[in-house]
């Protein structure tokens, strides 16, 4: 038997910042008012979905509303492309081409927007995808905060690669491309002036060339996730939901560098929660689980790619066990919440 602590009621009726945390409140939202309004029916939600017809090729949308604007490692403009890039590449696709509308508060100096926009279109040059479309809004003083950014994309899948958060099969191996806590924690030290951006840095990055990378592996690589909003925590509770399998991961095995680990003890915070921009997670066939690795790791942003788990053969279906550093195991949930806002 399986035991689900309810979501709370909310008696205001209001939307709430946890809604959009990407956690239990945003699948109660999508649930319960969103997706009954469009067509009242859906599989797994993925990170980009496929076009009708088109199955080779795959389109995502992000909105990005990150606060501070610029923080050590990257700013609005570079991540809302790498977040659209990266959602692309989780569901086995190269990016083809980006859209980009820009949201703009009254008053926000030029040079402002200035470095956002160059920033931007560098991040598009380097990742290799044309800014091709857009559009530009100015609003009043108030009605956004400085500038939001919405980017779309459009993919093309590799071949024999078809990644879903379905597809995890028991015996696979769990693996992550880089250490995690990264992006939220530097972001968070930014905004509020805690000084723990002096050694970090966020992890804000593309990640389709270690799609690439994994591309030759084809129907062995069952499942891709970037773990943003929610952390590792959230993108594993996803899969073993979808896939109606039981993840177990090692806390040992797991890669928190130690800044991120120590701005999240005395912030009360949970590293698999909080956010990140630049690794993934992948769900291989055991059988190719070291080819993975190796392919992950011949680049630089996955040189430092582990195993950091499996799929259980037996266990409750949509359940994620961490497996302690004491040697205890504990049920790691799907976060409720907003801990972190305005990250992305």
């Amino acid at each position: 038997m399986t035991i689900d602590c309810p979501v709370p009621h909310h008696e205001d009726d209001v939307v709430l910042l946890g809604h959009g945390s990407g956690g239990r409140l945003t699948a109660e939202l999508l649930d319960t008012l969103v997706l009954p309004a469009l067509d009242g029916h859906h599989g797994p939600l993925e990170d980009a979905a496929l076009l009708p017809g088109r199955p080779d090729l795959v389109i995502s949308t992000d909105s990005f509303v990150v606060s501070p604007l610029f923080f050590p490692g990257g700013d609005i403009g570079s991540l809302s492309v790498y977040g659209t890039v990266n959602d692309l590449a989780m569901r086995g696709a190269r990016p083809v081409a980006l859209s980009v509308a820009l949201i703009i508060e009254e008053g926000l100096p030029l040079a402002e927007l200035r470095s956002v926009v160059e920033s931007l279109g560098k991040a598009a040059r380097d990742a290799g995808v044309p800014v091709v479309t857009g559009d530009t809004k100015v609003v009043g003083r108030g009605a956004v905060d400085k500038i939001f950014v919405n980017t779309t994309g459009v993919g093309h899948r590799h071949l024999g690669l078809r990644p879903s958060a379905a597809l995890a099969r028991p015996g696979d191996a769990v693996l992550l491309s880089g250490p995690i806590g990264l992006h939220g924690t530097t972001v968070l030290s930014t905004r509020e002036g805690l000084g723990f951006e002096a050694d970090i840095a966020s992890d804000s990055r593309p990640l389709h060339h270690l799609v690439d990378a994994l591309a030759p592996l084809g129907g062995h690589v069952h499942s891709l996730r970037d773990p943003t909003r929610g952390g590792l925590a959230a993108a594993l509770n996803e899969i073993a939901r979808d896939s109606h399998v039981t993840v177990s991961i090692d806390e040992r095995a797991v890669p928190v560098p130690q800044a991120v680990g120590a701005a999240c003890d005395l912030l009360g915070l949970d590293p698999l929660v909080v956010a990140n921009e630049g690794c993934l997670v992948a769900f291989v066939a055991p059988s190719a689980a070291d080819e993975a690795l190796a392919g992950l790791r011949s680049l630089p942003e996955g040189r430092q790619a582990v195993r950091i788990g499996e799929v259980s053969p037996q266990g409750p279906a949509g359940w994620v066990v961490l497996r302690t550093l004491v040697g205890a195991r504990r049920v790691v949930d799907m976060p409720l919440g907003e801990q972190l806002p305005r990250i992305c």
